[in-house]
């Protein structure tokens, strides 16, 4: 003859949100999963890029005036590096020394133009 197995003690529906604890553990949960996987509500601020930041209210001519002179650094030390350089290396230092000439000769030209509007623009 076959035993009767007991059942099995009902387990009731019971919310999670019943008991204070269980409350107490579900939010430190949330906050939890908040904290890592969230995505922020605020944006943070943007972070700028570069060293360098120009100062507000710097002239268009003075800027131009500075790029020029930079120009003509990299300019010159292309040129001084060829000399040390054969081959192709050379040919790489003179044509950086070159293009770096090209765009100062467009920064002098804008410089000239502004200069040429300002003294228009003056009574």
């Amino acid at each position: 003859m076959k035993k009767p197995t007991p059942n099995p003690p009902e387990t009731p529906d019971i919310s999670p949100y019943e008991s204070l604890e269980s409350k107490k553990f579900h939010e430190a949960a949330e906050r939890a999963l908040d904290h890592h996987f969230k995505p922020p509500t605020e944006p943070h601020p943007k972070r700028e890029t570069g060293l360098f930041k120009l100062s507000p209210g710097t002239d268009a001519e003075a800027l131009m005036a500075n790029a020029s002179e930079d120009l003509l650094s990299i300019s010159v030390i292309a040129c001084d590096l060829a000399d040390d350089l054969h081959g192709s290396r050379r040919s790489v230092a003179l044509a950086l020394s070159r293009m770096a000439d090209g765009v100062r000769l467009m920064v002098e030209g804008t410089l000239d133009h502004i200069e040429v509007k300002s003294a228009a623009a003056k009574p």
